[in-house]
């Protein structure tokens, strides 16, 4: 199937169902297709095509989605970009992907003018703000008046759709290629697992949408025909408010934002009674916010989904009848779940061989969301794609009922409020700083986060540093989020491999000697 598919059968069997809710503004399924089809003739009259590459830098809205689909409709490559990220991060993505069009919103003016300064790829940026177009720029409801709609481009269900950054092993963003198969596939997966298929029901995108974890699910819940409410940004009053005011049936936190949410005073007394469902995924959930969340919010069922992006981002759902401390379905609730319906999974060693039950080893993917590739990285692509079978960088085991748990990562990435953190890209950005000889980056445990982002350093001879030093030369190269919260300095060499690796499991063991596994 094609991504715009769930759109055009919306617009026959759903025409005046409403499609989008953002704040006071509502278009049925029939009004979003004329807009997106719209859209997609602007963007051809200004030179896109199919296999365009067009980036979107914005805060959740029905003007997000209408992009997503316009671009596919045109057979045309979406980039959505991470808004936490630096503009030196989005400029090496905006560079890598080679889009020449940026979609941006009232959010991101100065960060959408300064990239354009930056990158010689962007010839248009489109304005999907609510006020007027900044000069110099497009105005999107400007080229809906004066545009008419068209047809959709046809296109291979295997030919790219999206290419979705994800942070870099080397240093450097990875673009995850995936096809209108791979998303297809992996969304309708989704929600026949979490039975999330109701038409007219409503999903609610408070997660922000440049995410995989929301374009999986919301994508999902768009097949199904569901209407789709947006927020602009997480924010605990705001998620409670629009469940009430709009009777919201299902909504995908993290679990950083359930934790927020817990916290929100305005909790206790509100009426969640439309609310079916939280999702929960992108990174570990602790497992005392979850049996809090679950005895606070108990009309509430909880549901949580694991993958990657390389994914689609399916791996393993645990629906909602295993999330109960006792009965026979208890005992489950630590697991990521069973393997999704389209995916095969396996737990193998080192040279790659199959684990027995119980066995540890690297948890091994495929099905027929496996990426494409990584954008422009074929060594990387051929290490993690074997045989069309994902390497996760995970590791975990399998029970004797195929429910698959996880202990801890092979790759060094850190996990933080549902963020992903590679720690080579940060100890790149440490090894520019002249006082600094060398430095690892180990994540630790962080009850607010799941996981902190922490950096042991090593200083050159007779130099002094400060925490705030460190803190400061971060936060002018990378986001907010992959800046260490927590700082040491040391004067001894740090453990080393025969190979010559930094033994970082030694050097996390102190930080996690009372945690039952080496991820929160």
């Amino acid at each position: 199937m094609h991504f715009y598919q769930a759109l055009q059968r919306n617009a026959t069997v759903l025409p005046n169902t409403i499609a989008t809710s953002f704040k006071e503004r509502e278009h049925t399924w029939q009004e979003t297709e004329n807009r997106v089809a719209t859209v997609a003739n602007a963007l051809t009259e200004i030179g896109a095509g199919r296999g365009t590459h067009i980036a979107i830098l914005a805060l959740n809205s029905d003007k997000y989605f209408e992009c997503l689909n316009a671009i596919a409709w045109l057979g045309s490559v979406m980039v959505p970009l991470n808004i936490r990220w630096s503009v030196k991060e989005n400029l090496y993505s905006l560079t890598d992907s080679e889009c020449g069009i940026l979609f941006f919103d009232d959010a991101f003016i100065e960060t959408a003018i300064e990239l354009k300064l930056q990158c010689k790829n962007i010839k248009h940026m489109i304005y999907i703000g609510e006020n007027s177009a900044p000069e110099g720029t497009l105005d999107y409801e400007e080229l809906i008046a004066n545009t008419s709609p068209i047809k959709p481009v046809k296109c291979d269900y295997d030919d790219l759709v999206g290419i979705f950054y994800t942070g870099g092993t080397t240093g450097f963003p990875k673009g995850v290629m995936l096809s209108h198969k791979n998303l297809w596939t992996s969304s309708v997966c989704l929600i026949s697992a979490m039975k999330i298929n109701t038409e007219g029901e409503r999903y609610l995108h408070a997660a922000p949408m440049f995410h995989l974890a929301d374009i999986g699910i919301g994508y999902g819940t768009v097949i199904a025909g569901l209407t789709q409410v947006f927020i602009p940004a997480f924010e605990p009053q705001a998620v409670i408010e629009t469940i009430q005011a709009k009777q919201v049936n299902h909504v995908l936190l993290v679990p950083t934002m359930v934790t927020l949410l817990l916290s929100e005073p305005t909790l206790a007394a509100a009426d969640l009674s439309s609310l079916q469902n939280i999702v929960y995924g992108a990174s570990p959930m602790p497992e005392g916010i979850l049996i809090a969340a679950m005895e606070k919010m108990s009309s509430v069922h909880f549901i949580q989904a694991y993958g990657q992006s390389e994914l689609s981002p399916l791996i393993s759902i645990l629906p909602a009848e295993y999330h109960v401390l006792e009965g026979e379905k208890s005992g489950k609730l630590r697991s990521a779940g069973q393997p999704g319906y389209c995916v095969n999974v396996e737990i193998r060693d080192t040279d790659g061989n199959i684990l027995p039950t119980g066995k540890v080893g690297e948890i091994a993917a495929c099905g027929p969301n496996v990426m494409l590739g990584y954008w422009k990285n074929e060594k990387q692509t051929q290490s993690t794609i074997i045989d069309n079978w994902v390497l996760t960088g995970d590791a975990g085991y399998m029970d004797e009922d195929g429910f698959i748990f996880l202990v801890d990562r092979v790759k060094d990435m850190i996990i933080t409020g549902g963020e992903n953190v590679f720690s080579a890209e940060v100890e790149n950005t440490l090894s520019l700083h002249p006082k600094i000889l060398e430095s690892v980056i180990i994540g630790i445990p962080s009850e607010q986060w799941g996981e902190s982002v922490h950096a042991i350093i090593r200083l050159n001879n007779n130099v002094k540093m400060t925490k705030e030093e460190v803190i400061a030369h971060c936060r002018e190269n990378i986001a907010h989020y992959k800046v260490p919260s927590s700082i040491e300095f040391r004067v001894e060499p740090f453990p080393m491999t025969g190979a010559g690796k930094y033994k970082k499991n030694e050097l996390r063991e102190p930080f996690w000697q009372e945690k039952e596994c080496s991820i929160n």
